[in-house]
C-alpha cells in the first residue's frame, strides 16, 4: 500500500473528534494548554483544521476551554448540553462529522495528551492495507499501546487486562453461536490480546455510521455503566457486530499519563461494568462469566499482592457476578482466588 495514498487519506479524508471533559476544580490554564498541544499536533498533520472536532461532554470549564483552543485553531467544536459521560461526547463529534462527505475515516481520540498525532498515518496505511487485502470498507484499527502498566499504574493495568481476557472470551463465545468466526489476521501479530480499551481508535466511515449513528445498546445496563465505564468495549463491540475487521497497531505513549479523569473513578466498579455490559451485549450466560473470572483472576499478577491485590480482584468480581444474578462464593471461600498448588 502506497505511502502517499495514505498520507493524502489523511490530509484530505481523515476527522478527528476529541472528547473534551475536565473536573471543575482543574485549573483551567492547565486543561487550556494540554488540549492546545492536544490539538495543535493533530491539526498538523490534516490539511483543513475543520477536520478536527472538539465535542464537550457538559462542562463549563471544557466549554470554555474549548472554545478557547477553537479560536485560536480554527477547529469545530460540539457541545452537550449535559455531561453523560465520554461515549456520548464520542457520539455527538461523530455523528456532526459524518454530515461531511469528505471523511473516509473517522478518529477517536482521548484529549490526555497521550495519543500522538504523529502515529495517526500508521493506522490510516493499516486501514488502507486491510481495506486493499479484504474488499471492504468495514475496519475499526485499534491504536494498540506497548504497554498498559506504564501509562495506567500497575493496578489499572491489571484490571485491565483482566476486562481484555473477559472480552475476549466473550466475543469468541458469541462467534461460535452465530457461526461467524472471528477475522483477527491483522489484530493478533504481536500481543495475544488486542487493546480493546485503547483511547484511540479509527473507524471506517461505514463503520462509524453503524457505530455512533444506530440507537444506543444498553443490554439492561444503566446508561452511568454504557457512556462513562464501558465506554472503549461498546465502540469495539459495537464495530465488530457490524462486521467491522479489527486491526492493530503499535503505538507509544508516555510513561505516565498526565491527566486521567478513569483513574479518579471507582475502580473496582470500573472494571466490572467494563466487564459486564460487552458480557450482557453478547448474550453470554452468566454461568460462563463466572467461570470465565474463575480461570482469569489467578493469571494477574495483581493477586499476589496480599490482601491489596487480591482483595481489588475479588471486589470486581462479586459486582460481576451480582450484575448476572450469581450467587456469592459461601463464606470462608469467598477471599480466595482458586488456583492451581505449583506453578
Amino acid at each position: 500500500m502506497s505511502a502517499i495514498t495514505a498520507l493524502q487519506a489523511l490530509e484530505q479524508h481523515t476527522a478527528v473528534v476529541i472528547p473534551v471533559y475536565f473536573h471543575a476544580e482543574t485549573d483551567p490554564d492547565f486543561c487550556y494548554t494540554l488540549l492546545a498541544e492536544t490539538v495543535h499536533l493533530f491539526v498538523r498533520e490534516v490539511d483543513d483544521p475543520q477536520a478536527v472536532c472538539l465535542s464537550v461532554d457538559g462542562s463549563a470549564v471544557g466549554a470554555q476551554v474549548a472554545a478557547r483552543v477553537a479560536g485560536r485553531y480554527g477547529v469545530q467544536v460540539v457541545n452537550s448540553a449535559h455531561n453523560q459521560g465520554k461515549l456520548g461526547a464520542a457520539r455527538n463529534g461523530v455523528q456532526a462529522m459524518l454530515v461531511d462527505q469528505r471523511w473516509r475515516y473517522l478518529v477517536v481520540v482521548d484529549q490526555d495528551g497521550d495519543h500522538f498525532a504523529n502515529e495517526l498515518l500508521t493506522l490510516i496505511r493499516c486501514a488502507e492495507h486491510v481495506r486493499a487485502t479484504m474488499t471492504t470498507d468495514k475496519v475499526l484499527v485499534l491504536g494498540g499501546r506497548l504497554s498498559r502498566h506504564r501509562p495506567l499504574g500497575f493496578l489499572r493495568g491489571e484490571q485491565e487486562e483482566l476486562a481484555n481476557r473477559l472480552l475476549l472470551d466473550a466475543l469468541v463465545y458469541h462467534a461460535t453461536i452465530t457461526d461467524k468466526p472471528l477475522r483477527w489476521q491483522f489484530a493478533n501479530g504481536v500481543d495475544e490480546l488486542p487493546d480493546f480499551h485503547s483511547g484511540y481508535k479509527l473507524f471506517t466511515r461505514a463503520t462509524a455510521e453503524a457505530v455512533f449513528l444506530g440507537e444506543p445498546q444498553l443490554a439492561g445496563c444503566r446508561e452511568r455503566l454504557y457512556y462513562r465505564h464501558a465506554v472503549e468495549a461498546v465502540m469495539t463491540v459495537e464495530a465488530l457486530l457490524h462486521d467491522a475487521i479489527l486491526a492493530t497497531v503499535s503505538r507509544r505513549t508516555y510513561d505516565e499519563q498526565p491527566i486521567s479523569i478513569f483513574a479518579s473513578l471507582n475502580r473496582s466498579q470500573l472494571a466490572a461494568d467494563m466487564i459486564i455490559w460487552p458480557c450482557k451485549r453478547l448474550g453470554i450466560p452468566g454461568h460462563f462469566v463466572e467461570q470465565w473470572l474463575t480461570n482469569h483472576l489467578h493469571r494477574l499478577t495483581l493477586g499476589s499482592l496480599v490482601p491489596q491485590g487480591r482483595t481489588e480482584l475479588l471486589a470486581i468480581r462479586d459486582l460481576v457476578l451480582q450484575a448476572f444474578d450469581r450467587p456469592l462464593p459461601p463464606h470462608g471461600q469467598h477471599d480466595i482466588i482458586q488456583r492451581a498448588l505449583f506453578l
